[in-house]
């Protein structure tokens, strides 16, 4: 950082859910926190990446049934290593008038291959136990009880499948998007862990626990961005918390992101005045140099009569200086939600909005700019869903530090 000369500019650091990374993430926010450069006490430093949790939490509970899923994966294979077996099912599917022309196979890496490949299945599960009985080889046909299992399970990954899909992607969402799908998520988990089917119950039960481990450590700036979405200010909260939370941890809950806000608007605004009042301290000692000199080389005068727009620039000045009586977070918050077609939600750029009422609200604008900006997923959408661990090649370890710089530079350049 320090090489880099971005010691100063960190404002927060995302990282997947390694051991080794919430070691070196607290031994950064210790040393940022001696110099005093982090806001809210360092409260938001440490990102946790939504869709690696949400990763290692769908394989948590994908673990639980595998034994269907291989059964699933193994008919699918069987049929479609064979034209003749191929054949053989689409004529059942015709004569069951199933329109399904086709089954999918999976990628082994991919949780999300193994969710398609499950939609596709439950199509045509009829065929199956038909298939079975002309093809007496065909030994992995599942039962009717593990359809229903399976269509159980497909309840609770379409919501993880939707949110992943949501929040990653080459180009990241803005941050104000992940509460809107994470909740829900948190939602689904709360209800099937007091399911009264057991299954269900064993299999979220796991899945609930290790959500929750991570979700104290990252609903503050999840909040914090969805009220700085002005499609949400603060009804998302007030909306989302007595579905996820406890009566008794509503409450608390919501004044622990209200007081957040308003501790991180108060720092901004400081910053902002404190910007405000260096500027004017440079306007009112111009440089000398700029006062003197014409194109003949001559010395020439510089008038010291104001003009009138100078003049009520001071006026504006020295009138700003009194506060208002209520903030532009206030103000902002009482304004109704800015209200928008679902079918435009999806390009919907908060960060525009933010632009476009830069001069309506100074301070909050940039605190905006700065949350909105925080990359909450780390990883691309093409390994999103990848089960395998990364691969780091002899070649790859063997980068010199420069060559590394280049590619990081290159790579965000393109």
């Amino acid at each position: 950082m320090k090489e880099w000369g971005i010691k100063n500019k960190i404002f927060t650091i995302s990282v997947d859910n390694a051991s080794n990374n919430d070691l070196a993430i607290k031994l950064l926010k210790e040393t940022f926190l001696k110099s005093k450069r982090l806001l809210l006490g360092g409260a938001l430093f440490h990102v946790r990446c939504a869709a690696h949790i949400l990763n290692l939490i769908v394989q948590d509970g994908l673990h639980k049934f595998e034994y269907i899923i291989e059964d699933v994966k193994e008919s699918v294979r069987y049929i479609n290593a064979s034209e003749a077996r191929l054949k053989k099912f689409a004529e059942i599917l015709q004569q069951m008038q199933i329109r399904v022309r086709k089954l999918i196979i999976d990628c082994p890496t991919c949780w999300n291959s193994t969710y398609d490949i499950l939609v596709a299945a439950m199509k045509v599960k009829d065929a199956f136990p038909i298939f079975a009985q002309r093809e007496v080889r065909f030994l992995n046909c599942p039962t009717p009880d593990d359809w229903i299992k399976v269509e159980k399970v497909l309840k609770i990954l379409e919501v993880f499948y939707e949110a992943t899909h949501i929040i990653s992607g080459s180009e990241y969402p803005t941050s104000n998007k992940f509460l809107a799908v994470i909740w829900r998520v948190k939602e689904v988990l709360n209800e099937g862990a007091i399911a009264s089917d057991d299954f269900i119950q064993e299999t979220v039960t796991p899945m609930k626990e290790k959500f929750d481990k991570y979700w104290g450590e990252c609903n503050l700036l999840m909040a914090i961005a969805a009220v700085l979405d002005p499609r949400f200010k603060m009804k998302l909260i007030e909306f989302s918390f007595p579905l996820i939370y406890q009566r008794e941890e509503v409450d608390a809950n919501l004044a622990k992101v209200k007081k957040k806000l308003n501790e991180l608007y108060c720092e901004y605004k400081a910053m902002v005045q404190s910007d405000q009042t260096s500027h004017s301290m440079t306007d009112q000692h111009p440089s000398a140099s700029g006062s003197s000199g014409s194109l003949g080389g001559s010395s020439s005068n510089v008038s010291t009569q104001l003009s009138g727009l100078s003049r009520f620039n001071q006026f504006i000045k020295s009138a700003e200086t009194i506060q208002p009586i209520k903030s532009e977070l206030d103000v902002y918050l009482e304004d109704g939600v800015y209200i928008i077609d679902e079918n435009a939600a999806a390009h919907y750029d908060a960060l525009g909005w933010w632009k476009a009422n830069e001069l309506k609200y100074r301070v909050l604008s940039k605190m905006a700019i700065d949350i909105l900006a925080i990359p909450m997923s780390t990883v691309a959408s093409e390994s999103t869903f990848s089960t395998s661990g990364r691969v780091l090649d002899p070649y790859h370890s063997k980068l010199s530090v420069e060559t590394m710089q280049v590619l990081i530079c290159g790579g965000d350049w393109v």
